[in-house]
């Protein structure tokens, strides 16, 4: 048996046992459970903080070995030394630790709080190494060395890289669960392109989370024990030697239902220390990243605990997609910003940094642009950064592959939202264009657009903004061109476009974006609005039959902004086809679907889910689907029949 077994009894042995069963833990720093061990075992000392019921009588051991060994080797590299060096342990019939690396160089040691205000803004490789089962799965290529020039070209100063090691594990099997060598050298190779690029890296376990590590589906919770530990013995080995500017995060949004479940996560974040520990190098002295249950503000609040003692620098992890139904484009909701809805978020973000005073990290936050209006976009962004920067709080973005960096083109789909972290990192206010925020409206305005119907008059145009203290310096073209004193006015937080110089792009019968406009203020981002010359779409046909289990696609010529805004879908009697408690929402989320779930726009080309046709052949009659655009206003919709 191996020390790396002996995880197992962390929870295996109650604590008011009159003997310990074969394998638990029977004595240590704070242990105040049985010392007798069952007939046929001993108590083992390992360390100051475990002992644990071995097989057989007690030996004396000198140096942690007994006569039986086995040489073990281990290669590692040093990334700023690129020098390599080979360890070697010992192991017996006992269990004793398999040893640790050991470095060449030094180790300048960081406190947490260096390392999170160093580390802020971050950006996450998503989608990528954690993508299931393997690098390339999920919308995304292999990654590349200049993805992470792009990043940190744009001002972030740290990458998180999720990794999936569920599909990886060359021996699957206990007690040995060894991850395929070329998958940990892959990994390897992409840290160091991260750290090449100058960026602070934090890398962990991520989706095992839901497969093979989820407590709340009845899973082996010894397996989990071990098998992680193993997991995160064989990481540290392999990246043992880097330098400070990698840190460790325990596992990534584990399921956790109650308090049993989140106890059961504090325990596997001492699991991943002591594999730290026990792996060697510069790991005991490396910054890492401590979790709570799912990771969750609330959960993490309630329920988190540190280990007893935790000797590496530490910061606590959590993640924020709150309000749902706005980050994941549910029910129409397409509006964010209501009073209300601030508040709910600042409480939110207010919990775990009123619960622990240690160094925090919001590792994952996203609203994605593909099915955001921009300005309430815009506005969430700006309030969580703003949330973070308050508790002192570092933030990373998530980032799948589709909402933020083109990593063909190595553009960014939103300059504005980017701008827009990396200011309040910095201590700026961001001024942003307004948007409808009223709940209860029938209707939606935004100012990160000039909407203009083909065929009505050319007039002036009011823009709304939230100044937040900054003043509007200038308004350029995309040309870089600046508009003059006639091109446009400034009245309080009111920007008025002149018809003058509208005329030039709205006096068409062409609908589309037709300019972009750089507004630039004393501080903070620079957000862009669009003028936009606009007409209701057409559709290849506006009746086709439900068909079962199957999506429906067909294309569609957008006029305007290139996005459908929402799709009410109601039954031919006026039923909702889903969620028929949306009735209690306002007008523009009545009846509404859900993004992905039930439709779907890429390039030109609309899905209706095949659930849309499940639900209209189960109730035997028609259903009545809605699509509407942007702007969100009477008339600028087309329906369209799925026929039972």
């Amino acid at each position: 048996m191996r020390k790396t077994e002996t995880l197992l009894a962390l929870a295996a042995t109650a604590a008011a046992q009159a003997t310990v069963s074969p394998w638990g833990q029977c004595g240590g720093i704070g242990y105040t459970g049985a010392t007798t061990c069952s007939d046929g075992y001993h108590c083992q000392y390992w360390n100051d903080y475990y002992y644990q019921c071995v097989e057989g009588a007690e030996t004396t051991t000198t140096g942690g070995s007994d006569t039986s060994t086995t040489s073990v080797s281990s290669t590692t590299t040093d990334d700023a030394s690129s020098t390599t060096t080979t360890t070697s342990s010992t192991t017996s019939s006992e269990p004793t630790s398999t040893g640790g690396v050991t470095c060449p160089g030094t180790f300048s040691k960081l406190t947490a709080e260096e390392y999170v205000a160093a580390m802020n803004p971050g950006w996450n490789l998503g989608n990528t190494l954690d993508a299931v089962p393997d690098e390339g799965s999920w919308n995304n290529a292999a990654v590349v060395p200049s993805t992470f020039a792009q990043v940190a070209s744009a001002g972030f100063k740290s990458v998180r890289i999720p990794v999936t090691y569920a599909y990886h594990f060359s021996d699957d099997t206990s007690p040995d669960y060894t991850i395929d060598p070329d998958w940990l050298s892959r990994v390897e190779e992409v840290v160091d392109m991260a750290l090449d690029a100058g960026l602070y890296v934090l890398t962990n376990v991520h989706h095992d989370s839901w497969i093979w590590m989820d407590i709340t589906a009845g899973a082996d919770q010894d397996m989990i024990r071990e098998k992680f530990y193993r997991t995160w013995h064989q990481i540290g080995t392999q990246l043992a030697c880097k330098g400070p500017m990698l840190s460790f995060e325990s596992i990534n949004e584990l399921p956790a239902e109650g308090e049993e479940d989140a106890a059961f996560v504090n325990e596997l974040n001492a699991i991943f220390l002591q594999a730290l520990e026990d792996s060697g190098g510069f790991n005991a002295d490396r910054v890492v990243n401590l979790v709570g249950p799912a990771m969750d503000a609330t959960k993490t609040s309630q329920w988190f605990e540190p280990p007893a003692e935790v000797k590496n620098p530490w910061a606590l992890q959590y993640h924020y997609y709150s309000p749902y139904d706005f980050v994941f484009s549910a029910w129409g909701k397409t509006t964010w910003g209501a009073d209300s809805e601030v508040e709910a978020l600042e409480n939110e973000l207010a919990l775990v940094p009123g619960n622990f005073s240690v160094p925090l990290v919001i590792g994952e936050f996203d609203a994605s642009q593909i099915n955001c209006e921009p300005a309430g976009r815009w506005k969430w962004f700006d309030a969580v950064a703003r949330m973070a920067g308050e508790s002192g709080s570092a933030l990373l973005v998530w980032d799948n592959g589709l909402d933020n960096l083109d990593r063909d083109t190595g553009e960014w789909r939103d300059h504005t939202a980017v701008e827009i972290v990396k200011s309040r990192a910095e201590g700026e206010a961001n001024s942003l264009p307004d948007a409808t925020t009223d709940l209860q409206a029938t209707e939606q305005d935004s100012s990160a657009y000039v909407f203009h119907k083909v065929g009505d008059a050319v007039a002036a145009y009011d823009l709304e903004f939230s100044l937040n203290g900054n003043a509007l310096e200038s308004v350029a073209t995309s040309s870089g061109s600046e508009l003059g004193s006639s091109d446009y006015s400034v009245s309080g937080s009111t920007v008025t476009l002149s018809s003058s110089f509208l005329q030039a792009y709205l006096d068409t019968t062409e609908p589309g974006v037709k300019e972009t406009l750089t507004f630039t203020f004393s501080a903070g981002a620079s957000p862009v609005v669009e003028i936009v010359v606009w007409d209701v779409p057409e559709f290849p046909y506006t009746t086709t039959a439900a068909t079962s289990d199957t999506d429906i696609t067909f294309s569609i010529t957008t006029k305007g902004v290139d996005s459908v805004a929402a799709a009410k879908m109601v039954l031919a009697d006026g039923t909702y086809m889903f969620d028929d408690w949306t009735v209690y929402l306002g007008p523009l989320q009545q009846a509404r679907a859900t993004w992905s779930g039930q439709y779907y726009y890429e390039g030109d080309v609309l899905y209706i889910r095949a659930a849309v046709s499940d639900a209209v052949i189960a109730a035997g009659q028609d259903g009545i689907l809605t699509f509407e655009f942007y702007p969100r206003v009477e008339g600028n919709s087309v329906e369209f029949t799925l026929t039972a």
